[in-house]
C-alpha cells in the first residue's frame, strides 16, 4: 500500500469542465501544518494544491471551501464532510510548467497541498522576459514575476479603491520594470506615464525624466497644435463650428502647410498631397487674422476688390489685432458690404482661447511655435526626442491642475502624436516595434468613461486595439472600473487588483475571470494595503501578492493627510495672498 504523503489533503470526488470537487480527508485538520521548516495554511481560498497524475502534475488554485453535516439511519451519529473546489489553472510536465491542461483527473485521485520548491517550480522568473514584483501572499519565501512581453503588448489595468495602495503600488511596479537585480537601468526601456495629479515626480526622480504644463523645477511640456488634428483644434478653439466655417478653417490650414514647407525647408514633401491632417507648422495667429478679415471685409469700390479699412485698421495678426473696416454705406454707396459676421462669436472665443495662458503651453509651444514668417526654431523629430529619446527609461507628464473639459484634448494630442509616429516609424530603428512603449494611463476614468466622446478615449481605443502591432502598449490605472469603457478595458489581458470595495467595480474584475475564480474575486474587499490579485495573460497563475516594498524616499505624493497632527498643531498668523496669487496664476509652486 502507498504511504499517505503528509501534502495529502484529500480525494477528488467530482470533476467539471474547468473545476474540480475534493472531499478533505478526515486526518486534515483547517489551520497551519509546519513542512520542512515552513509554515503552510490549509483549505484557504486562493492557496494552491496539485495532483499528480504519473509524470504529469495538475495545479489549481481554491475557490471555495465548505463543509457539510450528515446523519446515519436512526440519526444519533453525525458525520462533518469537509469540501473544496480548485479551479484547474496548469500542469508541469517533465519539470517544465504550462498554463491549460492535457488531462482530467479521476474521481478517487490524490489531492496535496502544494509546498515551497512546488511554487518556486510555477513562479520561477525568466531572465529574459520576467520581473520579480513582489512576493506570495501565502508564501513570503516565493517571489512572482510577470511577463514584460505580455503585460506590455497585451495591456494591462491596476484597479484599486481609494487607499488600497495603488499609486504606491504603480510606482513599485514601473521601478521593478525597468530596474534590472543590480540597480542599473534597462537601457533601452520606454515608458510614458500620464501622471494626472503630479504623484509620481519624487518617487520615480532617479529613473524618470518628468515635463509639466505648469513646471516648477521641471521640464516645461510643449504639445505643438500644429501636431493635433485641424478638426480636434478648432472645436477647442471655437466651440464646434458650423460644417461651413470648418471647411473654411481646414482649406486655411492647407494654405499655410504648404507655406510652412517653403519657409523651413522642409524635404521629400510633395505639397499637391498635403491635407488638413498632414502634420506640419502653420501660423494659427495667421488663419485667426485670415478669418476675421473675411468676416468683417467691407469694400471701397464696386469691383470688391479694394478693403476699405479704417484709419490705421489693417490690424497684426501675430499681435492678435483683427483689421477694423469702414462701415458699409446705405444702399448703393460705398463702402459696399463684404463679410457676413457669421463667425464673429466663434472668433472671438479663438482669440481668448490664443491669449489665454493657461493653454501657452499648446498654443505657444516654445521653439515648436511658428514665428511671424511661418519657421520653426525645432521639428517633430526634436520634440519626440525630448520625450522619448533621453537617458532615462521613463518620462512622466505632469498634468496636474489641467481642467477635466480640455485634458481629453490634451491628452488627446499626446497618445495622437505618440500613435502616429509608431504606425509610420514602424521600419524605423527609432520606432516602436524595436524600442516599445508602455503607456501609463493614471485616473483613466476621468477620460475613459462610458459616456465620455473625446480625442482622448478615441486614441486609448485605437491603441488598446491595434498597439501590438506597432509596439504601443498601454496600462490603465482607476480606482473606478466600472466607469471605464469595456472595449478599452476588455482589451486588457493582465488584471492587477488591489482592494475593491464598491460591488460594481468588483463585478467588472470578476467578468475578467473564469467562473470559477469568483470566491477569490470576493476577497478582494480584504485584501491589505499594497497587496493584489494578479491574473491574466502576464502571470504564471491566478496569484495574491505583495508588492516590494518602495524606499523610504521614493513614495508617490498621494499619501492622505495626517489629521489629528495638523488639527493639533500650533496655528500661526496666516495670509491667504499667496493662495490667492497661486490661485490666479495657477501656480502651486508659489
Amino acid at each position: 500500500m502507498t504511504a499517505i504523503k503528509p501534502t495529502f489533503l484529500g480525494l477528488v470526488s467530482a470533476v467539471s469542465s474547468s473545476s474540480v470537487a475534493v472531499e478533505l480527508s478526515a486526518s486534515v485538520e483547517s489551520g497551519i501544518i509546519v513542512l520542512e521548516g515552513r509554515n503552510y495554511r490549509i483549505g484557504q481560498v486562493g492557496s494552491f494544491v496539485k495532483i499528480p497524475l504519473g509524470y504529469n502534475h495538475l495545479y489549481g488554485v481554491i475557490s471555495e471551501s465548505s463543509e457539510t453535516s450528515t446523519l446515519d439511519a436512526d440519526s444519533k451519529i453525525s458525520s462533518d464532510r469537509k469540501w473544496i473546489r480548485v479551479e484547474l489553472v496548469g500542469e508541469s510536465i517533465g519539470g517544465n510548467f504550462d498554463r491549460g491542461i492535457s488531462e482530467y483527473p479521476s474521481i478517487g485521485d490524490h489531492v496535496h497541498f502544494v509546498v515551497e520548491s512546488d511554487l518556486k517550480l510555477i513562479f520561477r522568473k525568466h531572465l529574459n522576459s520576467h520581473f520579480q514584483v513582489g512576493r506570495l501572499s501565502s508564501s513570503e519565501g516565493i517571489e512572482i514575476s510577470l511577463d514584460l512581453d505580455k503585460l506590455v503588448a497585451r495591456h494591462s489595468a491596476i484597479l484599486g479603491s481609494t487607499g488600497s495602495g495603488k499609486s504606491t503600488s504603480t510606482a513599485s511596479i514601473l521601478r521593478s520594470m525597468v530596474i534590472k537585480s543590480d540597480q542599473s537601468p534597462l537601457p533601452s526601456a520606454r515608458v510614458l506615464l500620464i501622471d494626472i495629479h503630479g504623484e509620481y515626480g519624487p518617487a520615480l526622480s532617479d529613473v524618470a525624466k518628468t515635463f509639466s504644463i505648469m513646471p516648477s523645477g521641471e521640464n516645461q511640456l510643449y504639445i505643438p497644435f500644429w501636431s493635433i488634428f485641424p478638426d480636434k483644434l478648432i472645436d477647442f478653439l471655437c466651440n464646434n463650428p458650423n460644417d461651413s466655417q470648418r471647411s473654411l478653417f481646414m482649406d486655411k490650414t492647407v494654405d499655410e502647410k504648404r507655406l510652412g514647407i517653403v519657409e523651413n525647408d522642409i524635404p521629400d514633401i510633395d505639397a499637391d498631397r498635403i491635407t488638413s491632417n498632414t502634420p506640419l507648422p502653420y501660423r494659427i495667429k495667421k488663419i485667426w487674422y485670415d478669418l476675421c478679415h473675411e468676416d468683417g471685409i467691407n469694400y471701397s469700390d464696386a469691383a470688391m476688390t479694394a478693403p476699405a479699412y479704417a484709419p490705421g485698421g489693417e490690424g497684426a495678426f501675430d499681435d492678435l489685432i483683427a483689421p477694423k473696416f469702414l462701415p458699409p454705406g446705405a444702399g448703393s454707396a460705398l463702402p459696399k458690404k463684404g463679410g457676413t459676421g457669421a463667425m464673429k462669436r466663434q472668433l472671438d472665443l479663438m482669440k481668448s482661447r490664443l491669449l489665454d495662458t493657461q493653454y501657452s503651453f499648446l498654443l505657444e509651444p516654445g521653439d515648436w511655435n511658428p514665428d511671424k514668417e511661418g519657421k520653426i526654431k525645432k521639428d517633430l523629430d526634436g520634440l519626440l526626442e525630448d520625450w522619448l529619446g533621453h537617458d532615462k527609461p521613463i518620462t512622466i507628464f505632469d498634468l496636474s491642475g489641467m481642467p477635466s473639459a480640455r485634458l481629453t484634448l490634451l491628452l488627446g494630442a499626446v497618445l495622437d502624436i505618440i500613435f502616429e509616429s509608431a504606425i509610420w516609424g514602424r521600419n524605423v530603428t527609432e520606432g516602436m516595434r524595436e524600442r516599445p512603449l508602455l503607456v501609463i494611463l493614471e485616473e483613466a476614468h476621468r477620460y475613459l468613461g462610458k459616456s465620455e466622446s473625446g480625442h482622448a478615449k478615441e486614441m486609448v481605443q485605437r491603441i488598446a486595439k491595434e498597439g501590438r502591432k506597432f509596439g504601443v502598449g498601454a496600462m490603465i490605472v482607476s480606482q473606478r472600473p466600472s466607469e471605464i469603457d469595456e472595449t478599452i478595458l476588455s482589451q486588457c489581458g493582465t488584471i492587477i487588483s488591489l482592494r475593491i470595495n464598491n460591488s460594481t467595480d468588483r463585478g467588472i474584475v470578476k467578468a475578467a475571470m473564469s467562473d470559477g475564480l469568483a470566491g477569490i474575486v470576493d476577497s478582494l474587499p480584504i485584501l491589505r494595503t499594497g497587496e493584489a490579485i494578479i491574473v491574466g495573460e502576464a502571470a504564471q497563475l491566478p496569484t495574491r501578492c505583495r508588492f516590494n516594498v518602495l524606499p523610504d524616499d521614493k513614495y508617490p505624493n498621494s499619501g492622505d493627510p495626517k489629521i489629528g497632527e495638523k488639527w493639533n498643531s500650533v496655528r500661526n498668523e496666516e495670509d491667504y495672498s499667496k493662495l490667492v496669487r497661486a490661485w490666479r496664476n495657477q501656480d502651486s509652486a508659489q
